[in-house]
């Protein structure tokens, strides 16, 4: 009797019963944990075009939620309860904390843990004179990520108002406080206001529940022009902003694209969703072994013009050809 179909039978069972015992034998995949802490609503978050960036760029790199991921958020919509919201976050041990700006949040984040990976995706400030890192190069803590060259862009900002408003002498600044002390802006700022023939009005407004006060100090100030500083506010209502300095007759110019969307001026920046997409590959870096403090903090080399000529006619602006030209948007 022929007994090796038998045995080819058995063989193979055997072979079939080893690759499963082996597939159980599998370790299931690491769930990596993400924390973060949002100031908008929970209706809002998933639903903003830079958050939507933020996972696009996870995705792209491997990382799915429910597979490989795990992201814990908490909100602060308000602005309340940052600072236990930041130890709740913490106490979870995330793998990393990924904080999309500077502000509140973040500085909650590194006085809950100095030991926690930290990625900022765009920071306000420079962030090797305000101490958040010991220097673009070599961070040397726990935080590392990307800062968006502000006193530059502030510079600019007011370089481009005296070009499309000649006659602008006096021109308030709009900024939060709260949110930064925007120490290396102002010191931009004012060395270049006397070369531009400009006098600053500095003008305090804690988030936009205080703007309408604001624009009334404004026009007290008999402001010729208006820029604001890069918080979040100003993205997050954009709208509110630009009605507000239509309203006023300011001809302004703002950080983000957003702005001039809304019916804003004219706006110079960084792209912000291009780099919360991009502050994803921080996080891929942490999560397979890299040190935050060897990680060097980034810079943009891409910046958006974008010019509103609607709101350009509302004001009585005819905008220089030679801007125009140099827009990467221009509005009609």
């Amino acid at each position: 009797m022929n007994l090796r179909p038998v045995g080819f039978v058995a063989t193979l069972l055997a072979c079939m019963l080893g690759l499963h015992i082996a597939s159980q034998a599998q370790p299931a995949a690491k769930v990596h944990r993400i924390g973060m802490l949002s100031l908008q609503s929970p209706s809002t978050f998933r639903a903003s075009p830079q958050i939507a960036a933020f996972f696009e760029g996870l995705n792209q790199l491997g990382y799915v939620e429910g597979k490989n991921l795990l992201v814990e958020v908490r909100f602060a919509e308000k602005g309340e309860r940052i600072a236990d919201l930041a130890v709740e976050l913490v106490g979870l041990n995330p793998d990393v904390i990924w904080a999309p700006v500077r502000g509140a949040p973040l500085d909650a984040f590194r006085r809950a843990t100095r030991t926690i990976p930290i990625v900022v995706a765009t920071c306000t400030d420079d962030m090797v004179s305000s101490g958040i890192v010991a220097s673009l190069a070599r961070p040397g803590g726990n935080v590392t990520g990307q800062q968006k060259l502000t006193p530059e862009l502030a510079v600019k900002r007011l370089e481009l108002l005296k070009q499309v408003a000649p006659r602008a002498t006096r021109v308030a600044v709009l900024w939060d406080p709260g949110y930064s002390d925007f120490a290396a802006d102002w010191k931009a700022l004012r060395g270049a206001a006397p070369g531009l023939g400009v006098t600053l009005l500095p003008v305090e407004a804690r988030g936009p529940d205080q703007w309408e006060v604001a624009f009334a100090a404004i026009a007290g100030q008999r402001a010729e022009g208006l820029i604001t500083m890069q918080d979040i506010n100003n993205y997050v209502y954009p709208q509110r902003l630009a009605d507000l300095a239509a309203r006023s007759r300011l001809p302004a110019v703002y950080p983000y694209h957003v702005n001039s969307n809304a019916g804003g001026l004219m706006s110079y920046g960084v792209n912000i969703p291009d780099m919360l997409r991009h502050s994803a590959n921080f996080i891929d870096r942490i999560l397979k072994g890299a040190k935050p403090g060897d990680i060097p903090v980034e810079q943009p080399t891409r910046f958006e013009l974008v010019i509103n000529l609607k709101a350009a006619r509302a004001l009585g602006i005819t905008v220089p050809q030679a801007v125009l030209l140099r827009a990467d948007q221009v509005i009609e």
